[in-house]
């Protein structure tokens, strides 16, 4: 049986629930309602606009309700007399197929026939600045090397310790904090779970940690590329498949080098077959290819890849296993959709086993010192438009991340390109006024 929202608030000293859903570009909307109507809400759910926000939709379409789904509900631990829930998008009472969640639980459904269940843990890395966001928050974290900075996370206590305790409280499984690699960046491990449960915990942990450094006077972004000459924000995956009681893990095969299943390869090899098609949704802004075709950075690595290559424990690819029963696909941004991120690696991996994909040559030497020797293997787009393009050429991913989704995304995205491409930068001034 569902959770009774009604009773959850009467236990719990509810008296407002966030019903919450995610747009297309990851934007998360939401409608405060009052605990006394909740019951009423959980059975017709909450009335959006969906041409308000970032879903291919027209001011004529009729309301779009969001149905929440009590499975996810989590009382926010700063503010406990409101409680945020997940929402899943239904119009004339159909479920909207272009809505992210909805997607993503479209293939869950669809592994889930084929005796998988997917489990991830994600590494979503941000970065604390001031309000205005033009500078890194600490004037004292200037280290050229200051990726596990000693001081400079203990400088951030107060803000670090207060999201890991509310972690904690929730019992995500919280095991370890620290400053990544990047003068004002951090990075805040939690456990691993089934796909829509990563999924939501990951939209909840961007909107607590916002919600905390606002507390403390800070801004937090999960902006792929903030700074130009720092490390940008990845969203590394890491990915398993369990059997459907959720005890075994068949991607472990421990005769293997590298403990990967014959499954596991497949699945991998999926992920390579559609690495390039799925960047724009692993990768999904203008500002997302500043990452991942960087130049070296101060701390002297960008940590992302630029070519489709896979590895064991090496940081240099875009896909590493770093040990038995499960691969790190290092490839998103901290832009990536949370509920998007997940169904497209799913997509992929399904592709990969159906087909039985080979993941291709594995590579072992450092792609940011020797990657020039590699010629065979594709590199990942140089922009947005390229990621759109491929992905739009990609007919087996789009087929299973669903025709209405992929129209829907691939138009507001095209529309975003154009908007940036009309737009007059100072760079055209500075490089083009004297020609």
């Amino acid at each position: 049986m569902a959770k009774d929202l009604a009773a959850f608030a009467k236990a719990n000293g509810i008296k407002y629930f966030m019903i919450s859903f995610t747009d297309l570009f990851g934007g998360q909307r939401a409608k405060l309602v009052p605990a006394e109507v909740i019951g009423e809400m959980q059975e017709e759910g909450a009335g959006f606009a969906g041409f308000a926000s970032y879903l291919d939709m027209t001011p004529a379409h009729p309301d779009m309700l969001a149905v929440p789904d009590p499975d996810s509900v989590i009382q926010l631990p700063w503010k406990p007399e409101v409680a945020w829930v997940a929402g899943d998008c239904m119009m004339d009472d159909e479920l909207v197929a272009q809505a992210p969640r909805n997607t993503l639980k479209r293939l869950i459904a669809e592994a889930s026939g084929e005796g998988m269940r997917i489990k991830t843990g994600i590494e979503a890395e941000y970065f604390l600045t001031t309000m205005d966001g033009t500078q890194i928050s600490d004037p004292h974290d200037t280290a050229a090397k200051p990726c596990y900075d000693q001081q400079a996370v203990m400088r951030r206590y107060d803000v670090i310790a207060e999201i890991c305790d509310y972690m904690l409280q929730m019992d995500w499984g919280p095991y370890q904090n620290d400053h990544e690699d990047a003068n004002g960046q951090f990075e805040m491990n939690f456990a691993f779970d089934d796909a829509l449960a990563t999924a939501d915990k990951h939209s909840f942990f961007k909107f607590m940690v916002k919600s905390i450094a606002e507390k403390h006077g800070l801004r937090a972004t999960f902006m792929p590329k903030p700074f130009e000459n720092l490390t940008g924000n990845g969203c590394h995956a890491h990915i398993s498949v369990w059997d459907e009681s959720g005890s075994n893990n068949i991607f472990v095969d421990d005769s293997r080098e590298l403990g990967l299943s014959d499954s596991g390869m497949n699945f991998l090899g999926g992920i390579m077959k559609h690495a390039v098609g799925m960047t724009a949704i692993t990768n999904p802004t203008v500002n997302s290819y500043k990452r991942i075709n960087a130049p070296v950075t101060t701390s002297g690595a960008t940590w992302s890849p630029n070519t489709v290559t896979w590895s064991g424990n090496n940081r240099t690819h875009m896909v590493r296993v770093p040990g038995p029963g499960r691969f790190e696909l290092r490839l998103p941004d901290g832009a990536t959709n949370p509920y998007l991120l997940q169904a497209v690696i799913i997509a992929a991996g399904l592709s990969g086993m159906r087909s039985k994909a080979d993941p291709g040559k594995r590579y072992d030497i450092d792609m940011y010192a020797e990657g020039h020797l590699v010629t065979d293997a594709p590199r990942l787009p140089l922009n947005l438009l390229d990621a759109l393009r491929a992905m739009d050429a990609d007919t087996d991913l789009k087929a299973l991340m669903g025709d209405e989704f992929c129209s829907a995304f691939l138009k507001l995205k095209n529309k975003e390109w154009n908007s940036f491409v009309t737009h007059f930068s100072n760079w055209e001034r500075d490089h083009t006024l004297d020609v």
